[in-house]
């Protein structure tokens, strides 16, 4: 085996109790906890026992009868697997009958079992290869001429791994891990006796099953029956590195396993405190975009976006942009220029982009992607309980009895939090689902939602006060927490105001569309717990009310006593890999890193004394306001890192409006994206695996991100910020990440004890971690107070969003994501996750799609006040009359072509989530789609000399 790779495999999961047992085992005393099975307690004794069917990340199912034990006073030979440890046991794990036994249960498999390890993919990495050296097994008497399964055929049709159910041994381990692990339910063992064999969906091809390809069943197989093909290509692997999933905010731990410096496979980190040895199909499997054939591996500059791309080298590209940015700033003033930070860089990158903007700039205008997602969340959670991320960790998940999912898809976007809360709900737990959608854990195998609220976008503050209104006048607050952990005056005037009969559910029904009833029977739900938690995501911070309702969620949590112990909390689920860091990095105009305010002079001391400057006390440009200064004549220089905003911010046409009046354009990233084809510099970016330094998760979890192949460009992006700070004058002069988080730490209390090396030794830590936490970190807030004192509570005064519908717009759009794509879909766009999702569509309810003439796949023309776009129609139930949803994964779908520049009261957040739009039959492409393609083609021809690129044309326009 590559024992260079495995991590101890237990056998069975670990038993939580308070009580032990003592017993022998092959002569050696071993204390375990009670329910521990034998198997285990071995393990830990240093014995191992043969298994097959055995892993300890699912339940022991004890079917291979290769881990048979003698137990002296016992008679048979039970599997140690399923049978737990008491006191007293004395347990024999080899004498000549299991040896005799175990030998003739491997003869059987080994007799239906292709005979090639030495051409097979998994030799080296087969259990029952091991296994039958394990047994002594030295020849099989049984031939294999009468029936049997080496001829069965293979599965191909998943991009990612191969089913070869010819080496199948109907452990039923890839089954139980779809059930156990991922809660999908997609295989199962069809046929019975001879006939049984592992089927996807009703014996169907994998793609064509339920299979969300997560790659839980591959990582349990033991044979090759299932195997990544990356390794039928290249082999088994030579080493391997721990780092960080560059996707969503639930930040899994990944083994990458490596030969040289290409990468064979990303196996889930068993010991990764976010994921727990799970993964999704993003995360497991859509990599290989870090080595394809669109990277940009040189700078390029050019005078203008009507200019081809001149291929340059580093040292010419950061002059040409130093001397650009100075140009600028003697001409226009020193706030004319600013910087754009991304959540997909690590913590050390975007500390190193808000310094440059501060120091080297010499202003504050320095913004970041979270603007547009979660910036609701640090201002609706820092005013109430005083600091602005979730509470918990997701396994807190496990002890709750009530879960609240309010604006977020877990199972699209959160795939491996979704597997822990699904897991949670086939246990028992009771789930209340607030989405216009009927998303997947309304009614999911196993699982259905106690209570749905179906509410009209727009509507979210309307719900929560609603809710907040039962629980005061029906009695259901938490007196004593509340007596005990809150603000008193703004508590009696706050349930004053709930309880006013205008914010019953009832007098809100009309506007909610959500039944009195519903919104009674979740909120005495919710309110009884006794455990009761809220996950929530995108649904409710891009709204106009974002903060508004980040902060009636947080009334709920105080209100019910539902903060400050396992199983409760308020848990924001951030969509990109560091949104959470690049918040708590200072990525915001008016936050240094912290989330200390620019204008405190004691603070502002503080990095003036670090890093020999005397800093700006104003806040900076915000990105919508970088936008209008930009349109103004104010606002002619940016420095964009890791972020596409002419795709991800709303209201397109407007987007690139702005940056058409830019005069030097620097944008830094691994592909030609929307924004660089209107660059003046583009400099290349590092993908993750070739990234030295740390994430934050959702969880307020940092973890490692380990550099485990050279960057392409031979240049990090930490090194080509540096760069371009020396150029302007203010000296950086870092040798590792190591060191830029060490002066992160010194300058940040809630990381004044964070360090590599403690998180290469525990695996993780989370802030805050300083010398009042242990050394972990903190995994719980709020235990004994909030951050801030007293929780706080705000009155939640609804306000119907400016974009209503009307007869010319009748319609509301809400947009989403998808499994098989992330965000802006560079990354997994270049996947073959492509075969699942190749383009955005627009969801329509029958009874709207009936109105309009509009079929199943029919091109359909979506306008709204800002623009007009077409895409493909999905006629689907799951959406409610009256709303229309698109996800915004596709350049050429022009999502945000339609979107709005609404934004949120309080942060400038967009309203992607309410656009009043009308749908009609069409079929031609709308004349943005046409004017983006001819600028697509232009830009493209623009770079053929340096990136061989090739035009993006959708189904319509061909």
């Amino acid at each position: 085996m590559l024992d260079h790779l495995k991590e101890t495999d237990h056998g069975t999961p670990r038993r939580e109790s308070a009580q032990e047992v003592t017993l022998e085992i092959d002569g050696e005393m071993v204390t375990v906890t009670a329910g521990t099975s034998l198997m285990r307690a071995a393990v830990d004794a240093g014995i191992k026992i043969p298994k097959l069917c055995a892993t300890d990340s699912l339940e022991p199912f004890g079917s291979c009868r290769l881990c048979l034990v003698e137990i002296e006073g016992r008679r048979g030979f039970p599997a140690s697997c399923t049978t737990p440890a008491e006191n007293g046991m004395k347990v024999h794990t080899q004498t000549p009958k299991l040896q005799q036994l175990r030998k003739g249960v491997m003869e059987l498999y080994i007799s239906d079992h292709p005979l090639d390890c030495l051409t097979c993919a998994a030799s080296g990495d087969c259990e029952l290869q091991e296994m039958a050296s394990v047994t002594g097994l030295r020849e099989v008497r049984y031939g294999q001429e009468g029936a049997n399964h080496c001829q069965s055929l293979k599965d191909e049709s998943n991009p990612y791994f191969s089913y070869d159910a010819s080496k199948c041994i109907v452990c039923n381990r890839c089954v139980r891990a779809c059930e156990e692990t991922q809660g999908t339910f997609a295989l199962t063992i069809s046929g019975r006796g001879f006939a049984a064999r592992v089927s996807a969906g009703q014996d169907q091809p994998f793609m064509e099953s339920e299979c969300v390809s997560c790659g839980a069943c591959v990582n349990v197989c033991p044979t090759a029956s299932l195997q990544e093909k990356t390794v039928i290509e290249l082999g088994q692997s030579e080493h391997s590195a721990i780092t960080t999933c560059a996707y969503c905010g639930v930040g899994c731990g990944f083994k990458a396993e490596m030969k040289g410096n290409t990468v064979v496979r990303m196996v889930p980190w068993k010991n990764g405190k976010a994921n727990a040895g799970h993964a999704c199909v993003k995360g497991r499997f859509a990599w290989g975009y870090a080595r394809h054939k669109d990277r940009v591996t040189k700078p390029m500059i050019r005078k203008s976006i009507r200019h081809a791309w001149q291929e340059v080298s580093w040292d010419e590209a950061i002059a040409y942009a130093a001397s650009e940015f100075r140009r600028i700033q003697a001409k226009d003033g020193k706030d004319a220029i600013g910087g754009i930070t991304s959540s997909r860089c690590t913590n050390e990158e975007v500390y190193l982009v808000q310094k440059l903007v501060r120091a080297a700039f010499g202003n504050n205008n320095v913004d970041t992607c979270a603007r547009v997602c979660h910036s609701p969340t640090g201002y609706g959670m820092g005013e109430t309980f005083g600091t602005s991320a979730g509470t918990q960790t997701f396994k807190s998940v496990e002890q709750s009895d009530v879960v609240l999912v309010m604006g977020a898809n877990p199972t699209a976007a959160h795939p491996v939090f979704a597997s822990r809360l699904k897991k949670r709900l086939r246990a028992g737990a009771k789930l209340i689902v607030v989405d216009p959608r009927e998303i997947e854990l309304v009614s999911a195998p196993h699982i259905r939602a106690e209570h749905h609220l179906a509410l009209k976008p727009g509507t979210n503050v309307a719900v929560l006060t609603a809710l907040a209104h039962v629980v005061v006048t029906e009695g259901l607050v938490d007196e004593s927490f509340v007596a005990a952990r809150c603000d008193t005056k703004s508590f009696d005037e706050w349930r004053a105001f709930v309880a006013r009969p205008e914010n019953s559910p009832e007098t809100f029904e009309s506007v909610t569309g959500v039944p009195a009833s519903e919104i009674r029977g979740a909120a005495r739900l919710f309110a009884l717990g006794p455990n009761s938690a809220i996950y929530y995501g995108l649904g409710v911070s891009e709204h106009a009310q974002g903060s508004t309702a980040v902060i009636g969620i947080c009334n709920l949590a105080m209100a019910c006593g539902m903060i400050g112990r396992e199983g409760v909390g308020v848990n924001p689920l951030r969509g990109q890999n560091n949104v959470q860091g690049s918040c708590d990095m200072g990525s915001f105009p008016h936050d240094l890193p912290g989330y200390r305010h620019i204008s405190n002079p004691e603070v502002r001391e503080e990095f003036n004394a670090a890093w020999g400057v005397k800093l700006n006390p104003e806040p900076g440009l915000r990105i919508p306001n970088m936008f209008a200064a930009a349109l103004d004549g104010t606002f002619k220089g940016l420095y964009c890192v890791g972020e596409d905003i002419v795709q991800s911010d709303p209201n397109t046409q407007h987007v690139v409006s702005a940056l058409e009046k830019m005069e030097c354009l620097v944008v830094q990233d691994i592909f030609l994206n929307e924004t660089a084809k209107y660059a003046h510099v583009l400099l290349p970016g590092s993908s993750f695996l070739e990234k030295d330094g740390t994430f934050t998760n959702a969880e307020r979890r940092i973890s490692r991100v380990r550099k485990v192949m050279p960057p392409l460009s031979g240049v990090g992006d930490w090194e080509a910020t540096m760069k371009l700070s020396n150029a302007l004058g203010y000296p950086m002069a870092y040798t590792h990440p190591e060191q830029i988080m060490q002066e992160i730490a010194a300058l940040t209390p809630s990381f004044r004890g964070v360090t590599y090396e403690k998180i290469d030794r525990l695996g993780s830590v989370q802030w805050p971690c300083n010398e009042t936490t242990a050394e972990a970190g903190t995994s719980l807030m709020h235990i004994d107070k909030f951050v801030r004192g007293k929780g706080k509570f705000f009155n939640t005064q609804y306000v119907a969003s400016e974009e209503k519908i009307t007869r010319k717009y009748p319609l509301i759009l809400t947009t989403g994501r998808i499994l098989s794509q992330y965000n802006v879909g560079a990354q997994t766009r270049r996947t073959h996750n492509d075969q699942w999702h190749s383009e955005d569509k627009l969801e329509i309810h029958p009874h709207d799609a009936q109105e309009r003439g509009i079929g199943q796949d029919d091109w359909v023309g979506i306008s709204s006040r800002a623009g007009q776009t077409v895409l493909r129609a999905v006629v689907t139930e799951r959406i409610q009359p009256g709303v229309v949803y698109t996800t915004f994964h596709f350049p050429e779908s022009g999502a945000n072509v339609i979107t709005t520049d609404n934004s949120d009261w309080a942060t400038n957040c967009p309203e992607y989530k309410v656009t009043a739009v009308q749908v009609t039959p069409v079929a031609q492409p709308s004349e943005w789609q046409k004017s983006y393609y001819r600028f697509n083609a232009e830009q493209l021809a623009l770079a053929q000399a340096v990136l061989p690129l090739e035009p993006v044309l959708s189904d319509l326009e061909r």
